[in-house]
């Protein structure tokens, strides 16, 4: 039975196709092939302008990326971000150590600040040496670190004068000493450009050289660090990704094919894909990101699956004795209408991403539909081009490779295999499957969103565990910021302005989750306790000589509004939610008691704990209407109910089963993951498309269902197969990357294409078995009951 299957001839296969379920698109392949040495100049043409795209992408490694949106929330955000800039370029230093105070070391420390003011790009530093004497009457207060530190008990004595300044404890030194934070305010001209990395480098050295041997620990974070780190890890991916993709796919072809020609053919179709897409993006204007970052490994599995069914196809025609340009030309007219489908679905599926309210997540999708089109018109075209140049001495191949073809062999035996166990009890296999499908969708549909911001940043530098420090040593790293904008006409130092940020900062203090606030309210507290003084002239007076970067902190240059900044752990955004909604409550007592001043609440904190479940949740229902979309679509596709039907489980399938994963190990839905099952879910029905595509030219009039099956899985089997372990391979290697959420994207994505797989050989089988037989007997009921009408 298998080599009947095998060996059968397809020779009045074109002639007895139905109508293309592509609408004839899939000739477009044949235009190239016409004229294959042209074409090959032209290719180099457009090689060398994608080269020149790429290098036009730049990197975008902003944290608040994700949320970039047209949404109130987020423009407040960027209105704070844009008149009170510090935060976006502190570097924050913390260095670590059970004798941090020891007189020696407590010098070095003050060296090391020393000379981080003079790091080229400095524009201001604030430490524990910042920290000033009570005033005298009348004068400007004295540094409290003196030039000269004291010896002895007058040292001791000094350093408990240290440890309870206001200014400095709990907020630049922890509770239990051993923590100091110097925070480093860059320029942001230094922020955005290739100039960071030598500024983040001169820190570190100075970091390195002023404190050896002091038995410190020094780590940097900060957002110019993170954004580093960002940077860095995105360009030491890509390099990977387009490595293990090229050496992946052309592995698997040369280990099945034997043949370098074959390997050409239909490994460098993909590759040629990739680097086409990259370049038209590159002249588009997109940035590499977070998720832009997986666009090379995502092309690859869009377009190497079909290169793969492609050259399969052309090469059992050749196997069958024909030349290479019909051998060719025939596999894109046979196979070609479901490669159009196939990118058709993924392109729902980067379409899908558009119901997102986050910039980010929507040019991601829009890249990717581009590089779907760049995909689908490169494969179709190259693969016949190179196979009718490349592919000789056809009938030499065809003798040697009919008795000597071990590995697809092996391969088709094994898909011959399941095949009959498949068809045997259809309707069992289908009842099971919806069985097993169903109870995988309600624990998919109790999955919960998650976010954390260190999700986006590498977790194997230093960033993170420097942010972890300060969240378990001085209450967080994360800033949190209240917005308060006065109404026209009010000034600054106005009593009911300066009684509305009182208000508002007592608040947050009493505020459980948030720590380290700051505010113009910090110094009119210090003055009136240590200078005895609370009057606005001694207030303006101090505000005055206080170095602009630290004013622009706190109040905007046209003293119009203020900001009052507190920090928080970074924990899961369904932790900082509850801080963020109790705090944003009970300042309703404020603007009721201050009507006129805005107050909100505000911060990249904040955005994320309240817009990313709802953001995770809506692409969620996204994927939902996507499952429908494309049963629809797939089913107008083939004018067929069955396929309509046949399509959803194997589709649902690798969804459900990777959300069971993610619910087993505690991750819950995060922005990576749900972008992870949409994207997979439209590439995981390359392998049912392809059978379904198969099946339909070989369920015949007077044909056996059966067997039609069996048939179609022999044939498109050992390239499903194939494709999916490469596929498999070129997605898991982003399990290298230093983001966690790449990572995660990465593994999720290939353990999904595999599952994709698993429900082809299946779900699939039986549940197309049981829907052939059942349209066939309700065709014939249907006939039966005309006749007496007739």
């Amino acid at each position: 039975m298998l080599d009947r299957n095998v060996n059968d001839s397809d020779m009045t296969e074109l002639q007895r196709r139905p109508v293309s379920i592509a609408f004839g698109v899939e000739r477009i392949g044949l235009i190239a092939v016409r004229a294959p040495i042209l074409s090959c100049i032209v290719l180099a043409a457009m090689v060398i302008a994608a080269i020149f795209g790429i290098q036009l992408i730049k990197i975008d490694d902003s944290l608040s990326q994700l949320f970039r949106s047209d949404t109130k929330e987020y423009r407040q955000y960027e209105e704070v971000t844009r008149r009170f800039p510090a935060t976006e370029f502190d570097v924050l230093v913390v260095v670590e150590g059970k004798n941090l105070l020891e007189r020696g070391n407590l010098e070095k420390l003050r060296d090391m600040v020393t000379d981080l003011q003079l790091v080229d790009g400095t524009r201001g530093l604030i430490s524990l040496f910042s920290a000033r004497q009570a005033p005298a009457p009348g004068k400007l207060p004295a540094a409290l670190f003196p030039p000269d530190l004291p010896e002895g008990a007058d040292y001791d004595a000094f350093i408990e004068t240290v440890k309870a300044n206001e200014i400095i404890r709990g907020k630049l030194l922890s509770e239990d000493d051993t923590l100091a934070l110097i925070v480093l305010s860059l320029e942001p001209s230094i922020v955005g450009n290739n100039k960071l990395k030598d500024t983040i480098g001169e820190i570190r050295k100075i970091m390195h050289d002023d404190l050896d041997g002091s038995g410190l620990s020094k780590q940097l974070s900060g957002v110019p660090v993170m954004q580093l780190e960002i940077r860095n890890a995105v360009e030491r991916d890509g390099l990977i990704y387009n490595i293990a993709g090229i050496l992946a796919g052309c592995i698997i072809a040369i280990v099945f094919f034997r043949r370098v020609s074959f390997m050409v053919v239909a490994a460098f179709p993909p590759l040629l894909a990739i680097l086409l897409s990259l370049g038209v993006l590159g002249w588009a204007g997109f940035s590499l990101n977070m998720f832009l970052n997986v666009m090379t490994p995502l092309i690859m599995v869009i377009s190497f699956a079909d290169s793969m069914q492609l050259t399969f196809a052309a090469r059992d025609r050749l196997l069958a004795g024909e030349d290479r340009f019909s051998a060719f030309r025939n596999a894109v007219l046979v196979v070609g209408p479901a490669c159009v489908l196939t990118h058709a679905t993924a392109g729902i599926s980067f379409i899908a991403l558009q119901f997102s309210n986050s910039d980010l997540i929507r040019a991601f999708g829009e890249a990717g539909l581009v590089a779907t089109v760049i995909a689908l018109i490169a494969v179709l075209s190259l693969v016949p081009v190179f196979g009718v140049l490349l592919v000789r001495n056809e009938q030499v191949f065809a003798a040697k490779f009919k008795t000597a073809d071990a590995g697809v062999n092996a391969l088709r035996r094994f898909c011959y295999w399941i095949a009959v166990r498949m068809v045997g009890r259809p309707g069992l296999f289908s009842l099971i499957a919806v069985v097993f499908v169903g109870t995988l969708g309600v624990i998919y549909a109790n999955l919960e969103p998650r976010y954390r911001l260190a999700d986006q940043v590498p977790d194997k530098q230093q960033a993170v565990e420097a942010s972890g420090r300060l969240d378990a040593k001085l209450t967080g790293a994360n800033p949190i910021d209240i917005l308060i904008e006065f109404p026209q006409g009010a000034s600054l130092y106005s009593d009911e302005t300066l009684k509305t940020i009182a208000d508002v900062h007592a608040t947050i203090e009493k505020q459980a989750g948030v720590g380290n606030v700051w505010s113009l309210e910090t110094l009119r507290r210090w003055l009136a306790e240590k200078a005895g003084s609370s009057d606005v002239a001694t207030l303006k007076e101090y505000v005055d000589v206080i170095p602009e970067h630290l004013v622009r902190r706190f109040i905007s240059a046209d003293q119009t509004a203020v900001v009052i900044s507190g920090r928080v752990p970074d924990l899961d955004s369904s932790e900082i939610l509850p801080v963020v909604e109790k705090l944003d409550g009970a300042l309703d007592g404020v603007r009721r008691q201050h009507p006129g001043y805005e107050i909100a609440v505000t911060g990249l904190s904040a955005i994320a704990a309240r817009n990313s479940a709802s953001m995770i949740d809506k692409l969620n229902r996204g994927l939902t209407i996507e499952f429908v979309l494309v049963a629809v679509f797939m089913g107008l596709a083939f004018r067929s109910f069955v396929v309509l039907f046949a399509s959803i489980l194997p589709g649902i399938f690798p969804v459900v089963l990777s959300g069971t994963v993610l619910w087993a190990l505690g991750e819950g839905l995060q922005f990576a993951s749900v972008v992870a099952l949409t994207v997979s879910f439209g590439l995981g029905l390359s392998a049912t498309i392809h059978f379904l595509n198969r099946l339909r030219l070989e369920n015949r009039p007077g044909v056996d269902a059966a067997y039609a099956v069996e048939r179609a899985t022999v044939l498109v089997g050992p390239a499903l197969i194939l494709t999916t372990v490469v596929l498999a391979c070129g997605l898991v290697v982003t399990v290298f990357s230093d983001l966690p959420s790449l990572r995660l994207f990465g593994w999720l994505s290939a353990f999904a294409m595999v599952a994709a797989l698993i429900a082809d050989l299946f779900i699939l089988r039986p549940t197309a078995m049981f829907l052939l037989n059942l349209s066939q007997r309700l065709r014939g009921l249907t006939r039966r009951r005309a006749k007496p009408a007739e």
